[in-house]
């Protein structure tokens, strides 16, 4: 057994899920179509044909999973708020039936103990917000300030810790630069005013949200993986570097140091009007970190920006999804935040995901040994980060259910809790209970 890693009192543990991963009732009391409903429909596009229209049922399963979260002794919880369910027309008159099922969830989790981490964009844009330009026009800035209001002025009194937006760099490339999820667009230009008009909104919310919650510790999750080209090839380490800017450096660059990296600052420069930057760079109180993997990075002519991802190198340790597994990646990256941003840092995700069913054995255990050494590895490589400097403050695992995954659908399970998503039943891994004992224990 891995020596347990040794964290301050004071040290947050938590897990993240997200409202299109987990909620269901896709048409339940009044919710509309967000841009990933749409995308599921198209074929081919998820695995095995899978959508959000079920998925763990959280939507009318909430108060058991509340309940699971405290049996676990979970200290904090993050988790989505989904736009076109409080806003079914993306603005304007909201729907009174989806904000009460935040009321419920917030109080449910105030009563057991658990801190609640409002997140208030995990990728689900109302359609009928992307039938209007969506995040491509700079009306979208205002939509997001309305929608940022309505949830500080309904939750505000409750819930003090707010992130803006989930990895920034993840669904702006995927969806607007690869073309490989929602609203599945692949175009440059498009690509740019995306990039820049969701820092504004990311802004604009931060402005909001000071005004309007009192005693707010706000902050923006972003994905670091740090890049490495795949060769040593003058192609292949010019590709990496662009990458890199828009992957790691487009949106904390901008937020937070108030300027784009070099290359995304020549493209984007156009669409930059005055005073922008200003706006953008608004002061936040944490770094919300998703961390997983060190991304590989290559010339690839048939992506719009000449970049694409790349294989690590032979005999590189992977996880059973063929991501790198690299704890101390995980260490430097803690390091290099503290040093670059000089903010708290909070791991928002970091996990395991697998493809094996991960069956109940005949007691009823489900044994998740791979997912259970990882988190063994990557918690006690950010001990060591925290040893060495790092400002690292709070730790949730993703995920606390098996969910929908994007475009993996329900092949990939990263939960620590186990869904049988015909039964809906939930059990607690091997992992699960690990993590349980260590956060009584730290």
């Amino acid at each position: 057994m891995a020596e347990r890693p040794v964290f301050p009192r004071d040290f947050l543990w938590g897990a993240s899920t997200s409202a299109y991963q987990i909620e269901g009732g896709a048409e339940a009391d009044g919710r509309a179509p967000s841009i990933w409903d749409t995308f599921c429909k198209l074929k081919g596009r998820v695995d095995n044909g899978d959508s959000g229209d079920v998925a763990c049922d959280h939507y009318h399963r909430m108060p058991q999973d509340v309940d699971l979260m405290a049996e676990l002794g979970l200290q904090a919880y993050r988790f989505s708020v989904s736009w076109p369910r409080v806003l079914p027309r993306g603005r304007g008159a909201p729907n009174g039936k989806g904000l009460e099922f935040y009321d419920r969830l917030i109080d449910r989790l105030l009563d057991k103990g658990i801190e609640p981490w409002l997140c208030l964009y995990h990728w689900d844009l109302p359609q009928v917000l992307q039938d209007m330009g969506g995040w491509a026009t700079r009306d979208s800035i205002g939509w997001f300030e309305d929608y940022a209001a309505l949830c500080a002025r309904r939750y505000g009194d409750r819930v003090k810790r707010w992130a803006t937006f989930n990895e920034f760099s993840v669904f702006t490339l995927f969806g607007w630069a690869f073309g490989w999820g929602a609203p599945s667009i692949a175009d440059r230009t498009t690509h740019l005013k995306v990039i820049h008009h969701v820092n504004l909104a990311h802004g604009a919310g931060v402005d909001v949200l000071r005004a309007m919650v009192p005693d707010a510790s706000i902050g923006a999750v972003h994905s670091v993986q740090p890049m490495r080209p795949e060769t040593d090839r003058p192609e292949d380490v010019e590709a990496a570097a662009l990458f890199d800017e828009h992957w790691n450096r487009a949106f904390p660059d901008a937020q937070l140091l108030a300027h784009y990296p070099r290359r995304v600052a020549e493209a984007i420069e156009p669409y930059v009007q005055p005073g922008d930057m200003a706006r953008i760079a608004r002061p936040v109180d944490w770094f919300g970190l998703n961390h997983y993997a060190p991304v590989y990075g290559r010339k690839d002519d048939s992506l719009i920006w000449g970049f694409g991802f790349g294989s690590p190198p032979p005999g590189m340790k992977r996880t059973a999804i063929d991501w790198p597994y690299d704890p101390g990646c995980f260490r430097d990256t803690l390091l290099d935040l503290t040093r670059r941003y000089r903010l708290p840092v909070y791991v928002t995700e970091n996990g395991y995901g697998t493809k094996a069913a991960e069956t109940p054995d005949a007691e009823g255990r489900v044994m998740d040994a791979e997912r259970l050494s990882y988190l063994q590895a990557y918690i006690a490589a950010m001990a060591e980060a925290k040893r060495l400097g790092a400002d690292v403050r709070g730790y949730f695992v993703w995920s606390l259910l098996d969910n929908f995954e994007w475009g993996g659908g329900y092949g990939t399970r990263f939960g620590i809790v186990r869904v049988d998503f015909e039964t809906q039943a939930r059990i607690p891994k091997e992992s699960a209970r690990w993590y349980s004992d260590l956060i009584r224990g730290a």
